[in-house]
């Protein structure tokens, strides 16, 4: 692998596409930035950076990131991927696409796929920059996930070197396949652990609003009891009261479906990423 890889950001001007640029303008690799929608090309200028077309980027790039849309991947891919040089990488940063089949392909050209963990509530924070990213990306430490469809050490090393730039700092890449990253990702975060973000947030506008407590009362005990909450069954840090247990089975009870396991199902998982993705249904390729 060359310490000097050539990166072609597809989607530069998006939000993704911001924060991956901006890491890679801290790098030596040589970076092209696409960009197609004029309020996305004023951002990427204002920050300094020049705009090149797609298809000059692509055609010289060992690595392809295309930062745009799920629902853009597929279009995009299918102008990307013929130009691409043999042998060069097509990097997705969301494996929804990847795992449907949406994506063009081509039998030199191998598909990685990334998604970033985010910093996680319990990583340890000491400046103002690290507290206040709680996205990642910019300060605070995070890991990250990957998946590669090739048997090369050389391209898994290649793409490990872009995943540690992305998203860094980042502490530990882990490795699962395709399948095994859309499991986590919409199932296990977006599924569940955002839904349960969203639901806390409801939670608090019922306590504010229908109990009548006092809005920094409520949010205060409500993000203190959150990590409490985490802390307890994550890392075992304390046993929740006998109180508690009683309160929290009648929550169960009360809030949850007895199936709800079955979202870890192959055939929720393609129903999901199917309405995730607009299609009728998930057909792999």
């Amino acid at each position: 692998m060359s310490d000097n890889l050539t990166i072609a950001v597809i989607g530069a001007g998006g939000k993704m596409g911001m924060r991956v640029s901006a890491n890679l303008m801290k790098t030596d690799h040589t970076v092209f930035y696409s960009e197609n929608s004029p309020a996305g090309q004023e951002r990427v200028t204002d920050a300094g950076r020049t705009l090149t077309a797609t298809d000059d980027a692509v055609k010289v790039s060992d690595v392809v990131v295309l930062a745009v849309p799920d629902l853009a991947l597929s279009a995009v891919s299918d102008a990307v991927v013929p130009l691409m040089k043999s042998g060069a990488i097509l990097l997705t940063l969301d494996p929804a696409a990847a795992y449907a089949g949406l994506l063009a392909t081509r039998d030199d050209i191998i598909q990685g796929v990334t998604h970033p963990c985010h910093p996680s509530v319990f990583v340890e924070r000491h400046t103002p920059e690290e507290y206040a990213d709680t996205f990642g990306g910019i300060a605070a430490k995070q890991d990250a996930i990957a998946a590669i469809e090739s048997d090369s050490t050389v391209a898994r090393d290649t793409l490990e070197a872009v995943v540690r730039v992305i998203f860094a700092p980042v502490v530990d890449v882990h490795w699962v396949t395709v399948k095994q990253l859309a499991q986590l990702e919409p199932t296990l975060v977006e599924t569940i652990a955002c839904m349960v973000g969203a639901l806390l947030k409801e939670a608090l506008d019922e306590a504010v609003n229908t109990m009548g407590v006092p809005e920094p009362a409520a949010r205060a005990i409500l993000l203190g009891h959150t990590q409490v909450a985490l802390a307890n069954t994550l890392k075992g840090d304390n046993p929740f009261s006998e109180a508690c247990l009683i309160a929290m089975d009648y929550g169960r009870e009360a809030i949850i479906k007895e199936d709800w396991k079955k979202v870890f199902r192959d055939d929720e998982l393609d129903k999901n990423l199917a309405r995730m993705l607009h299609l009728d249904h998930v057909s792999r390729k």
